[in-house]
């Protein structure tokens, strides 16, 4: 089978991706309903009960919507910083301040590896509004994939994490002048657009065009803004950033969707 990727939900509503090798699946986010990931995992040819483990980013509530009721039924370990998990559960406390169960929590540190099945996942440190935040890459079968998304910037540690990816999964949120004009409060726009918010459009460019190594096959703009961005806005700003760069020109830039799953990148 070899390494797949699929992108089930990419955006501000909800934030989930599947990354699996021949023997193991892992859930990389849990950001829309139990409901709707098992729909569209199954849309994407995944059996949802395939799941090996589930990994987070980080707390907020478009990458961990449905980790309650999914944990719950697929009974599989949940992998999260103990920053995170203390967050995430303090905001689902109930009337009488008891903080939900998590039968099966694995903590890790950003900067530590650790094993899931076949597959090393390694977490590292990004910037973002969020109590300890990370991305991940995942190496399989020869072949190293990156997820960096919900950063304010691309500061050098991220970016060295980020070489030698077949696959890069990575935030291209906002168009900086649409966001200016745009319909969010003045103080929701300053947040997207701080260190600690989102990549827009022309930061991802600037890195793509300057200290990024051109390895990936698959470059995949995700956490595109519904309001603050346009699809082809955000593919012609990154097309620009790769073409003048010949070693780049095999990198195949694709978006992911708020609304339905990408078809799958198998390598």
């Amino acid at each position: 089978m070899g390494v797949c990727v699929s992108v089930l939900a990419s955006g501000s509503r909800g934030n989930s991706a599947i990354v699996s090798s021949a023997t193991t699946r892992i859930l990389v986010d849990a950001g829309v309903s139990c409901r709707e990931t098992f729909k569209r995992m199954k849309a994407a040819g995944d059996d949802p009960h395939s799941i090996t483990a589930i990994v987070i980013t980080h707390e907020h509530s478009d990458h961990v919507y449905g980790l309650a009721t999914l944990a719950k039924k697929l009974k599989v370990p949940v992998f999260m910083t103990g920053a995170t998990h203390q967050a995430w559960a303090k905001s689902l406390r109930d009337d009488q301040g008891a903080l939900p169960e998590m039968a099966r929590l694995e903590l890790f540190s950003s900067g530590h590896s650790f094993q899931i099945g076949d597959i090393t996942v390694t977490p590292f440190t990004i910037p973002h509004d969020a109590a300890d935040p990370v991305g991940f890459t995942f190496r399989s079968e020869g072949m190293k994939l990156g997820f960096a998304t919900d950063l304010g910037y691309m500061p050098p540690s991220v970016r060295d994490h980020l070489r030698g990816c077949d696959v890069l999964v990575i935030e291209s949120n906002h168009d900086v002048e649409m966001l200016r004009v745009g319909p969010y409060p003045w103080s929701v726009k300053q947040r997207v657009m701080s260190r600690v918010g989102h990549l827009s459009n022309d930061s991802l460019a600037e890195f793509f065009a300057g200290d990024y190594d051109g390895r990936a096959a698959y470059v995949v703009l995700a956490h595109l803004s519904e309001h603050n961005n346009h699809p082809e806005l955000a593919r012609a700003a990154a097309e620009r950033a790769l073409g003048p760069r010949q070693t780049l020109l095999q990198n195949r830039v694709l978006l992911a969707v708020q609304t339905e799953p990408m078809q799958p990148i198998r390598l």
